[in-house]
């Protein structure tokens, strides 16, 4: 009898406490492109002027998981984690000695403050770090020459912002601008020869737009 009374005590303690964690996580998926920066090529061994080296801006997918850990007045402040995947970043040079492309994988754990929290429409801002990795083309810049695949990793500081809006229930969209400061992919001896470019990091501006979803 003792727990029965037991149990019809906590089952609304139990019940109310999960619906007020109900909205404390949140996911979002959302799909852009990623602008780099032109760079130069130093040192093309076979050419007597120092090439550009252009990036593709190619489409990149990002998910991220958000957890709510307090509220302020009209501040909400959230661990996040970003993900942002780059399939293919086509590179464009004169000189063949580096790959055709990469792709690439950003991880960088967050925290997130969004204002007005508690409205339909919530600006945002991120601020984080992490760990980054850049994988090669077998395939050289002309001539189909096969080089063997490669790879290499890079720390990561990550700077974004965005907006959010909640349109139905716990669904909502996401516009979202991330600064991913990498350092530059290590095209020096992928080839076999030495090459270097006249940046040591670079930044991998993302904008996206997507879904989100909070439970």
């Amino acid at each position: 009898m003792a727990m029965k009374r037991l149990l019809g005590m906590v089952a609304p303690v139990v019940f109310l406490a999960s619906g007020l964690c109900a909205q404390v996580n949140e996911a979002s998926l959302t799909v852009g492109r990623t602008f780099v920066s032109t760079q130069t090529v130093l040192n093309p061994p076979t050419l007597s002027f120092n090439p550009p080296l252009h990036f593709g801006n190619d489409v990149t997918i990002a998910f991220n998981y958000g957890r709510l850990l307090r509220t302020h007045g009209i501040f909400g402040i959230r661990a996040e984690l970003p993900v942002a995947f780059i399939p293919r970043m086509n590179l464009q040079t004169a000189y063949n000695g580096i790959p055709r492309d990469y792709s690439a994988l950003f991880v960088t754990p967050a925290v997130r403050v969004n204002f007005f929290s508690r409205d339909n429409f919530t600006p945002w801002a991120s601020i984080g770090g992490g760990y980054g990795r850049f994988s090669y083309s077998d395939r050289l810049m002309f001539y189909d020459t096969s080089q063997g695949p490669g790879s290499s990793s890079t720390g990561i500081l990550q700077f974004g912002g965005g907006l959010d809006s909640w349109v139905f229930e716990n669904w909502g969209a996401r516009l979202e601008f991330r600064d991913f400061y990498t350092g530059a992919p290590n095209l020096n001896g992928v080839s076999g020869v030495n090459i270097t470019t006249n940046k040591t990091r670079q930044h991998n501006y993302y904008v996206g737009l997507g879904i989100l979803y909070h439970f």
